[in-house]
């Protein structure tokens, strides 16, 4: 009887780099991390920096400040350092002053009160801001050496849109799937191993 074989090692050989994704290996027991994905906003040697891009919280920041434009965002917990303080990304480009460019039309951060003026002219820019709560944070080396681990996947095909959809409940398992047909097999792993 013949019984095909899988590669299952959780790597590849995409670079790490700013606007890069890191996928998170399926049985990491992490409050944060665990199935998570997050966008990279900031590396170098010095550490790195990025947001959880699959997790929510369930908050309207218009009802706890009336500051916050009523836009109905989806918040989400972008890592746990730095709770205290709101960040965003965009796919606006440079209208916004003082923004970063990451990655294949995506944006870091600018002028919030630019922002928000925005949204009242156009209202529909509202869906191309996504919100966090938090980021995620790596000192020197400590990324490279999780990478080393096997605790993440760096990949570097994420599509705009997929970052930007704040409506995928999916995001992991269509991620790895993107990376070929043992990464699929990978993403249909039960959350605990001892599951079938």
């Amino acid at each position: 009887m013949y019984v095909e074989s899988f590669d299952l090692n959780f790597k590849n050989n995409e670079k790490v780099k700013t606007g890069s994704i890191l996928i998170s290996d399926p049985f990491l027991d992490d409050r944060y991390f665990g199935r998570s994905v997050v966008l990279l906003c900031g590396y170098g040697i010095e550490g790195a920096f990025g947001f959880v891009l699959n997790q929510y919280l369930d908050v309207d920041l218009h009802k706890l400040d009336e500051q916050f434009p009523d836009i109905n965002a989806r918040i989400s917990l972008g890592g746990p350092v730095d709770k205290e303080h709101l960040f965003f990304i965009h796919s606006i480009g440079n209208r916004i002053d003082g923004s970063t460019s990451l990655y294949n039309g995506i944006y870091y951060g600018g002028d919030f009160e630019q922002l928000t003026n925005l949204f009242d002219v156009e209202p529909e820019s509202k869906n191309k801001v996504r919100f966090f709560i938090g980021y995620s944070g790596w000192s020197e080396g400590q990324l490279e050496e999780e990478i080393k681990e096997s605790s993440w996947l760096v990949v570097n095909n994420i599509s705009t849109e997929m970052i930007m959809d704040t409506q995928n409940d999916k995001l992991w398992e269509m991620c790895l799937e993107k990376q070929g047909k043992h990464f699929k097999v990978i993403s249909k792993f039960p959350r605990n191993p001892e599951d079938n």
